[in-house]
């Protein structure tokens, strides 16, 4: 079992990793949690591998669990679905002391933050990511939110869990394309931060697309390690913690654009990608054959490098006209000039933009 930390003094938290991480984490809240009620926030798709036995090993350790059950999808996490947590949590006389732990991906722990956050100005929250995505990224750092006309996760707010449990044999269940979905946002920690890990990445296609439990431990402790590192040196995103964001503005565009259907997450995140990777090659920050070594990794996971056919980069580029990430009214980008190294760079023009997609 690999143990980690979020350092952010009083608010500083465990991150636990393992195969049956679950039963260990359960054990550990009685110590972190002031009441005995916690809703459990999840989906129908984890309701049926994961709720019995979270709800089983809750009741052992003391714990009176409400299970709450969202749709699956990008496309529900909005307002009316945060509402029926309020409802839950107010049926079930939840207060000040109570909890919620997020059992699912990471559109239900970004959910269940949030209803956290904002239910009586705040209550404890734990997340218990089973998606590989929500593992290595999500669950991390207390960015909380959903969606709303305009933009992706424009409503939310930083918000803290108190623990963050990674149970690698969930990663054992996911559909093929959810897993590499969740290797998007692995490799883009070998890119902004640490080009040996990047470089393992490169050795060992075969060894974590077959998802062997030695391979799961170590993409999910380095990229949470770095994750930790970033957030603690910046929670609210003034500076360095901006450099996760790579890729996301375009992949933020594209998700947009087509309403949070038909490309998931993952997927655009790692089209995003390479047209970072384009945009810093035209700045002359890196050679292409840098750019060609990251597009051929990202291929090499499954995923797509080039934007869909029946997407054009001005409605891209129009999906992007809310993103968190433009401030007044000035581009900005995260961009590298060594696979290790990335950092927030401004002033683009639009047509710049564009042609970073042309490809």
């Amino acid at each position: 079992m690999a143990s980690l930390r979020v350092d952010l003094g009083d608010r500083s938290y465990p991150i636990l990793i393992g195969d049956g991480a679950s039963k260990e984490g359960i054990a550990l809240l009685p110590r972190l949690l002031k009441g005995k009620k916690i809703a459990v926030v999840t989906n129908p798709v984890v309701v049926k591998y994961f709720a019995s036995k979270t709800l089983r090993f809750l009741r052992k350790a003391g714990f009176k669990p409400t299970v709450i059950t969202l749709p699956d999808g990008e496309r529900y996490k909005t307002l009316q679905h945060i509402a029926r947590i309020y409802d839950g949590l107010i049926a079930g006389h939840f207060d000040r002391a109570d909890a919620i732990l997020a059992l699912g991906g990471g559109v239900t722990g970004d959910m269940a933050g949030f209803a956290a956050a904002t239910y009586m100005r705040g209550i404890d929250f734990v997340q218990f990511p089973t998606t590989l995505l929500a593992q290595v990224d999500s669950s991390v750092g207390g960015k909380t939110g959903i969606d709303y006309p305009g933009g992706k996760n424009i409503v939310g707010a930083f918000y803290q869990p108190r623990l963050v449990v990674c149970d690698l044999s969930a990663l054992k269940t996911l559909p093929d394309r959810e897993y590499r979905c969740g290797m998007a946002e692995v490799i883009k920690y070998g890119i902004i931060r640490d080009a040996r890990f990047f470089a393992w990445l490169e050795e060992n296609v075969k060894e974590v697309a077959a998802r062997k439990t030695g391979a799961l431990e170590t993409i999910v402790r380095k990229s949470c390690a770095c994750k930790a590192a970033v957030v603690a040196a910046d929670e609210r995103e003034a500076d360095i913690r901006a450099i996760l964001n790579f890729g996301h503005t375009f992949a933020h565009g594209i998700e947009t654009a087509l309403d949070y259907k038909r490309i998931k997450h993952g997927e655009a995140v790692a089209i995003g990608m390479v047209m970072a990777s384009r945009l810093s090659y035209s700045l002359g920050l890196i050679p292409q054959k840098t750019a060609e070594r990251v597009k051929r990794l990202i291929a090499a996971y499954g995923l797509p490098t080039t934007l869909p056919k029946y997407l054009s980069p001005g409605e891209v580029i129009e999906g992007m006209v809310h993103d968190k990430k433009i401030i007044s009214g000035a581009w900005r980008f995260v961009v590298y000039d060594r696979i290790g190294n990335a950092f927030v760079k401004g002033g683009f023009a639009r047509a710049e933009i564009a042609a970073a997609m042309d490809g």
